[in-house]
């Protein structure tokens, strides 16, 4: 009880206000009354009431008690770092999409959007986005370069820049997709082997004329390019070779070897094409020869496995077939 008798009365105050971890404090306010009686305890009461009222102002609004104000807002809780972005997570296998060029969502819905736009007509190829004029169909020196009986190179005695990969000439572009493709087969238990890579114009010359001596010219330009129209030349064209049977190599039967079974089939991730077979002689104007291979680069032989088109000639609209003359 607070004494009403003393002219001057030291009135010591102090509210403690607690609400969600906030304190006020008031520290000591001295007053000196003049004896008023029953006044004195009212003043005392008015601030003790003040005080409380002052704390509960504090609190939430962060106001002018001098405090650092309490952030009372959660913050946003962290992903869990467990949940790793789709896309920063390596495919295990190859995905086969008609359109590549889409990224992946990294949140994707439960419920798929209706496609904009136009939709391809049942059977029609899928689109790969790839742009076709990128590289040129006739400058030796392209990825796409298309030589054929009735292209040949320009000039007629080309020489590409080359690279030695496992003791042959390739050239320096198409270097890295073929080693690639020996070591990838080497870790699927497939021993493939390089048996022919870069032919110069003479080189060709010779094996043309050889084969021309044992078959005739009619049967030797069925199986062996003249000389300035051979892929061989532009350093892109490798021949590869198996050790299950050594018999079938440069031979059809290759084609049913352990080693070109697997070419067949994975030759395409490694930027290359089985470039002539019985399906698409007509076009190309070669027999079928299952260990030729054509390094075109990645994209567009993708492109080409994706649309189901197997030559260079109807890919790129230009000409094929037999020789003009």
């Amino acid at each position: 009880m607070l004494s009403t008798s003393q002219p001057a009365a030291d009135i010591a105050v102090r509210a403690v206000h607690t609400n969600a971890d906030v304190t006020l404090s008031f520290v000591r306010t001295r007053a000196r009354f003049r004896p008023a009686g029953p006044a004195s305890v009212v003043v005392a009461v008015s601030l003790l009431l003040a005080g409380c009222a002052a704390a509960d102002l504090g609190t939430e609004g962060g106001g002018e008690t001098g405090a650092e104000p309490q952030v009372t807002a959660s913050a946003p809780a962290e992903k869990n770092p467990a949940k790793k972005n789709p896309a920063e997570e390596p495919a295990e296998k190859p995905v086969e999409s008609s359109d590549e060029s889409q990224a992946p969502q990294t949140e994707p819905s439960p419920v798929a959007a209706p496609a904009e736009g136009p939709v391809d007509a049942p059977g029609a190829p899928p689109a790969t986005g790839l742009d076709l004029t990128e590289h040129s169909a006739t400058d030796p020196g392209s990825p796409w370069v298309v030589v054929n009986k009735r292209r040949p190179l320009d000039p007629i005695d080309y020489e590409p820049d080359l690279t030695v990969v496992r003791g042959y000439l390739v050239r320096t572009d198409a270097a890295r997709d073929v080693a690639a493709l020996l070591d990838a087969a080497a870790a699927d238990g497939v021993r493939l082997t390089l048996r022919s890579a870069y032919r110069g114009y003479p080189k060709q010359a010779a094996v043309y004329e050889g084969w021309v001596a044992q078959l005739g010219a009619e049967q030797a330009d069925e199986v062996s390019a003249r000389p300035g129209h051979s892929e061989h030349q532009t350093g892109l064209g490798v021949d590869v070779g198996g050790t299950t049977r050594p018999e079938c190599d440069f031979e059809a039967c290759f084609g049913e070897t352990v080693e070109g079974r697997w070419v067949a089939e994975h030759a395409a991730e490694f930027g290359m094409l089985v470039r002539y077979t019985r399906q698409n002689s007509a076009v190309t104007g070669y027999a079928p020869e299952p260990w030729h291979l054509r390094w075109v680069g990645r994209e567009l032989a993708a492109h080409m496995r994706a649309t189901g088109v197997t030559t260079l000639e109807e890919v790129l609209d230009v000409p094929g077939g037999d020789y003009a003359d």
